[in-house]
């Protein structure tokens, strides 16, 4: 391997590649978003930017930003393992902000959490002004609401520093593009694909197989019930001319209704008036529907332990007040139905078994191999976990991997147990990590040779986040489990659709950039160049 040669990175760290280098030149000159397939070394890409701003402009801080603690840890450690540069700052929320002023001494390198950052910014603790390049980590972040946008304006609004931001899925909207691209002061657009020469001869591949399983008779005579209760809410909508008559809903149908009722409710608020009855029955509606949804998702694509939890918490919320919606819910015919099914089903679906299946063989064919089995919910988590203990498979070696945050009585992994089974998973201590979307965004899991999605995403982002995690190394496979003749297939389909639509979009922007034609809707002032004093 030859190694990149620079005066502030360590000898023998950084593999030389010429379309990184290439990058970080061009990101040195103008404000870039930088696409790349996850596994080519955005991060490598960062770190060399770095340290040419720490070799030029000595006296300024850097600012690497990324989404999460463990993310903002590792990237942390990278810029101290791989550059000779000045102190290194982590900052996140677990640091008070009186404590997070006092370590602002500048020129240091600060990889941060963007809320801290924000809320710093917010209250005058903190000024771009200090700094002369912001990296945006997982830049597709940069819309609405989220801490990015808030810096990014704040950097456009005086300071300039220089901005690199990097993803490797950016989303299939032509709309998002233009946000991120005018939030962050965006100039220059770098995007590479597993096609183009100059990264070919990096990319490992990535099979992709979907495996149906079927869904039992039991199971689909609960669908059955379930879609009943959700088609009578659905008809009393129609009825009151709030979803057209006689034609079914989709979900999609129910959110922006949803939403617009909470126009509605939030309008009389402000005037002070009442909503009126019809307002809050068909709120009441709206969210008995979107229950009923959620419920028959449970049923027919993640297992029957997940649909009782949910009914039982219907019945019993944690407030121990029962909602309006609640109530109705519980009351419909075909859900008191189901639940008396339910009290004698031994049938489930068989996704857990195929799943054990797919890790059993797999380790059978590589006995070194790293696996995880994503899934959307906890409750899945434990339910596999609990399948693969039962099944008693001594080369199965697996363990829960979730987020911090408390879901009811599951208070969650805190950062360092994180840490701890990462670092299991590392040394082959363990070799399957059942997986929340936790692990889906920007973790160093390396080597992984198997990914198994417990059920579809539709999301475009998130399927190649979690897609990602494999092929890094070498050659890695994905499967998907997909209940069949259910959501699940429809949900396959359109994710990639939704992946081809996001290539096509990102080639548009791309030839959209080099003509300038991208430009943000509003002015951007000229950045300083690398060489340039504050």
């Amino acid at each position: 391997m030859t190694s990149v040669e620079h005066p502030r990175i360590r000898p023998g760290v950084l593999e030389d590649r010429l379309y990184q280098a290439h990058i970080a030149t061009a990101a040195a000159t103008h404000n870039t978003l930088v696409v790349l397939p996850t596994g080519l070394g955005k991060t490598a890409i960062a770190l060399r930017l770095i340290a040419d701003y720490l070799l030029h402009q000595p006296t300024r801080s850097i600012l690497f930003l990324a989404p999460t603690r463990p993310l903002v840890e590792q990237h942390g450690e990278s810029v101290r393992t791989t550059l000779f540069a000045p102190p290194v700052v982590v900052l996140t929320g677990t640091l008070a902000p009186e404590r997070r002023a006092a370590e602002f001494a500048p020129p240091q390198v600060v990889v941060a959490t963007p809320q801290v950052v924000a809320n710093d910014l917010a209250s005058g603790a903190l000024r771009l002004d200090e700094f002369s390049l912001l990296v945006f980590d997982e830049a597709h972040r940069a819309v609405g609401n989220y801490p990015y946008v808030a810096i990014g304006e704040a950097n456009a609004a005086g300071p300039r520093a220089r901005v690199l931001a990097m993803t490797a899925s950016p989303g299939a909207q032509l709309d998002r593009i233009r946000a991120v691209w005018a939030h962050l002061g965006i100039e220059r657009f770098e995007y590479r694909t597993a096609d183009d020469p100059d990264v070919r001869e990096y990319v490992h591949g990535i099979r992709v197989e979907a495996r149906e399983v079927p869904v039992p008779p039991a199971v689909q005579r609960l669908a059955v019930l379930l879609r009943t209760a959700v088609q009578r809410q659905v008809e009393y909508l129609g009825e009151h001319r709030l979803l057209p008559p006689g034609a079914g809903a989709t979900r999609r149908d129910l959110l922006a209704l949803g939403q617009r009722l909470q126009r509605d409710l939030d309008a009389a608020r402000r005037s002070g008036d009442q909503a009126s009855a019809a307002t809050w029955a068909a709120i009441t509606a709206q969210s008995t529907a979107m229950k009923g949804l959620h419920a028959l998702e449970l049923a027919e694509s993640q297992g029957l332990d997940q649909l009782r939890s949910f009914l039982d918490a219907q019945a019993h919320p944690r407030s121990g007040r029962v909602t309006p919606s609640q109530r109705r819910f519980l009351a419909d015919p075909a859900i008191v139905e189901v639940g008396a099914t339910l009290q004698g089903l031994v049938a489930d679906l068989p996704k857990i078994e195929e799943a054990i299946g797919i890790v059993r063989d797999e380790l059978a064919r590589k006995p070194d191999s790293r696996i995880i089995l994503f899934t959307q919910y906890r409750d899945t988590a434990d339910a596999v976990l609990r399948g693969i203990e039962r099944a008693a498979i001594p080369a199965i070696h697996a363990a829960r991997f979730v987020g911090q945050a408390a879901r009811g009585d599951d208070s969650g992994l805190t950062q360092k147990q994180q840490g701890e089974l990462l670092d299991e998973f590392r040394a082959g201590r363990l070799n399957c990590l059942i997986a929340t979307s936790v692990a889906e965004e920007g973790l160093d899991i390396p080597a992984t040779d198997l990914v198994i999605f417990y059920e579809p995403v539709p999301d475009v982002i998130r399927t190649i986040q979690r897609r990602g995690r494999t092929g890094r190394a070498r050659t890695g496979r994905a499967i998907v489990l997909v209940s069949a003749g259910t959501r699940d297939e429809g949900l396959f389909r359109s994710s990639k659709s939704r992946e081809r639509r996001m290539h096509t979009m990102l080639e548009e922007v791309e030839a959209e950039a080099r003509t300038g034609a991208l430009a943000p809707p509003r002015p951007v002032r000229r950045q300083r160049t690398l060489e340039e004093s504050p």
